[in-house]
Order: C-alpha cells, then structure tokens, then sequence
C-alpha cells in the first residue's frame, strides 16, 4: 500500500474514532469536577449560635439589672420593661427591614439597600462569609448574632434619661433610631462597601457603631428630656448595688459573646479577644477602685461595677486587633478618663445623665476606637496596619470614623427626639414622675413592703 493510501486510511479512521468518541469527550467534560462551594463548618456555626445567645443574656437580664439597681425603686420595673420591650421591638424590625438596610449587599456607602426585606433570600443554606477566604457560616446565624446587636444598642440609651420619660416615647424613638442611626451606621463600619469600612476605619466589635453611637444619643435625649424632678436636692442614689453588680456581672460574662463572637469564626483571633476581654476589665476595675481610693478614700461597688463596663467599653474596638498588654493598657487608661467625666464634667456641667451613659460608653467608645489605632501596631503587641499605612494615618482615620459617628448620630438623634415628643411627648407629668415609673406606667411595683 502506497504511504498515501496509508496516510488516507488512518486519516479516516481517525476522523471516525473521533466521532465515535466527540460525546464521551462531551460528557466528561460536562461531569469533570468544579471547585465545591464553601460548607460552613459545625464548630464555627456552635460558637457563633452560643456568642448570639450570649449577647441576649446581655440584654435581658444583664444590662435591665444593671440600669435597674441604680435607679429608685419606684422606678425598677420601668427600665426593666424598656430593656425588655426594646429588644423585642427591634428584634422584629431587624428581620423585616434591618438586616436588608445594614447588610443588603447594596454599593452604597450608607445602607445597605432593599434586597433582603423580610429575608428574602436568606435560607438554611444561604451563607455569609468571614474575615478568613473560603470560609463561611450560615447566613441565618450572622443574621441573628447582628440582630442581638441591634437590640441591645437602643437599650443602652435609656439609662441616659431613666426615671422621667414616656414608656412610648421610649419604644417610638428607639425604632426610629434603629431605623435612621444605628443601621446606616453598621452599614458604614462593617460592611465591605461601607464609608468608613472602606476608609480603613479599624473597629473590631462596636466602638462607634454601639458605644459612641448610644453615648451621643444618650447625652442628646438627657439634655432634650431635661433633669429629673427633683434633681441636685433629693436623694437619687441607686436603689440596689445589689442588683447592679449581678447585672455587670451579666454584662461581662456576656460580652465574650460581643467580642470574641465579632471574629465570626471560632480561631485564634477570637482567642485573642477573648483574652484582651479578660484583662482589660480586670485593669479597668483595679484601675477605677485606684482613683476612688485616691481621691475619696474608698473604693466602691458603684466604681467597680463602673470600672467593669468602662474597661469592656474601652476593648470592644480592639478585641481582636491589639495584644494582651495593649488591653491592660486600655483597661487602666479609660478608668480614669470615663471617672473624671462621670465626678468633674458631669458636675461642672449639671446635666442629668441618670446611669452615665455619655461619661462611660461615650468617652470610653471615643477612647477605645482612638487607642485601637494606636495599640494595633506590631511594635505594641498587636496584629499590625494594612501594607503602607502607619500609626499617624490609622489613628487619623480613627479620629474621622469617630467625628462621623458623633455628627451622623448626635444630629440624627436630635431630631427624632423632637419628632417624638411632638407625636407622642417625651416626659411624663410631675405627678407620675413623683409616684415613680412602675406604677405610673405599668401599674406594678418591684418591691411589696
């Protein structure tokens, strides 16, 4: 056979294995593997659900026992329904519209749009993502773990103006400023298409977004109620330190949950924030008892209890950015710092800031968030800048995402409790006030003699 005839007949034979085989070419190539979608993993999922559960035992009991003892008995059962009724409230609008406005996956740098009303498309096996590539957690769970922040951020503003305001008032203000502060200002810090997220803003677990955000809305309504009846001549002492510690206790107990819980997956970096909750209390405790001692002789249990929430303020932007020595820093800095706004401005000023909103969670979210500029540093211990930036430029950028917090929420605050009193009031009469909340308004006492 001629090389050509040769050449021919294996062309077509070629030419006809190649047809025979064209569809199972086809197949294997339609059925060659693609790479799997990231499966959330149980123990990150476990640790995530208890954290969320932990943030509740934040709100109810913790924080309503802690407002609780240190207000007049009368007036008890009053922040106890207002912690309890908040978060339900806001628990409901979160899943309605609250998630979609803050996590909505909109570009724009202020909210998150309207994509996710009512959860839509949040399934069971809907995911979110982490800080880790390819790591996820279910959707559901990140939903719930930012819901119990939403709901125990309002509630921390009524202890600003305990003792003196409407019971509706206090639910109408806070779902509006849920609505036009809080969510816009999540949006901003903690999603990736967020104002200040994108500025390089560095806040681990609310320092703007919970503490300075309800500090300004607390002073804001503090001034706008006006002070208490009474105030500067009758005995407002706290009613039960007692209580007041169970429910710091509560607080701190529950704000390894808020912290450690805020890394969203159960690693070394929510180790190290679990740590950095430990001893920046601890500090922040000794600390204040320090000054106490110094400067009236004795060291309270009103002190501790303050030094213990001054200290969890102050290290839930740095959690998990900054190291152990970095916290016990912040732990004995903002003691002093929160106690001479609590004893000397609030004084010197007059305003009536019934359980110290502004001078604890204010000037220690302010402190905490410019302080996490600095201790981020690798020279300090802690986890280090992004490529290019330095100390001077983070704590720059610090300074701004405070300033923005103060304006967006002290402005936004203002108005709505103007709104609010227009619609509904914003005090009580005297009388009620007197008689005292718990009874005025819900018909009910703590406390039978």
């Amino acid at each position: 056979m001629s090389s050509f005839k040769l050449s021919t007949s294996l062309g077509r034979v070629s030419a006809a294995a190649a047809a025979l085989l064209a569809p199972v070419v086809a197949f294997a190539q339609e059925t060659a593997p693609v790479a799997a979608a990231p499966v959330p993993d149980k123990g990150d999922t476990a640790f995530m659900f208890i954290s969320s559960i932990l943030v509740l035992f934040m709100l109810v009991p913790g924080l309503a026992l802690f407002y609780g003892g240190l207000v007049r008995a009368k007036n008890m059962l009053s922040v106890l329904m207002q912690c309890t009724v908040i978060g339900a409230v806001v628990m409901l609008i979160w899943v309605v519209y609250g998630y979609s406005f803050a996590f909505g996956g909109s570009d724009s740098p202020y909210w998150g749009g309207t994509a996710k009303l009512f959860l839509s498309g949040v399934t069971k096996d809907s995911t979110a993502a982490t800080f880790s590539a390819g790591v996820v957690i279910p959707e559901y769970i990140f939903m719930i773990f930012q819901m119990t922040f939403a709901a125990i951020t309002p509630a921390l503003i009524v202890g600003a103006f305990a003792e003196r305001v409407k019971f509706s008032a206090v639910i109408l203000f806070c779902a509006l400023w849920v609505t036009f502060v809080y969510f816009p200002v999540a949006h901003m810090v903690w999603d990736a298409n967020g104002l200040l997220f994108k500025m390089g803003a560095l806040d681990f677990a609310g320092g703007t977004v919970v503490h300075i955000n309800a500090g300004v809305a607390g002073i804001v309504g503090a001034l706008m109620v006006g002070k208490r009846t009474g105030f500067g001549k009758d005995m407002m002492a706290p009613h039960s330190m007692t209580l007041t510690m169970v429910g710091a206790s509560m607080l701190w107990v529950g704000w390894f949950g808020f912290n450690a819980g805020s890394n969203l997956e159960a690693s070394g970096g929510a180790m190290l924030a679990t740590v950095n909750t430990f001893i920046a209390t601890a500090a922040a405790i000794v600390s204040w008892s320090l000054v106490e001692t110094f400067t009236r002789g004795k060291a309270s249990m009103l002190g501790g209890a303050s030094g213990m929430v001054a200290g969890l303020v102050a290290v839930t932007p740095a959690a998990g950015i900054v190291g152990p020595m970095g916290a016990i820093a912040l732990g004995l800095i903002v003691s002093p710092l929160c106690y001479f706004f609590v004893s000397v401005v609030k004084n010197k000023f007059g305003y009536d800031d019934t359980a110290d909103v502004f001078g604890v969670h204010c000037i220690g979210g302010i402190f905490g968030a410019l302080a996490t500029g600095i201790f981020a540093s690798a020279s300090l211990g802690g986890i280090g800048y992004a490529e290019g930036v330095t100390m001077g430029g983070q704590l720059a950028t610090q300074a701004t995402a405070v300033i923005i917090t103060i304006l967006w929420c002290g402005i936004g605050s203002a108005i709505l409790y103007k709104i609010v009193d227009v619609i509904v009031g914003l005090r009580v009469p005297v009388e009620a006030e007197r008689e005292g909340l718990d009874l005025s308004s819900h018909g009910e006492a703590a406390y039978h003699s």
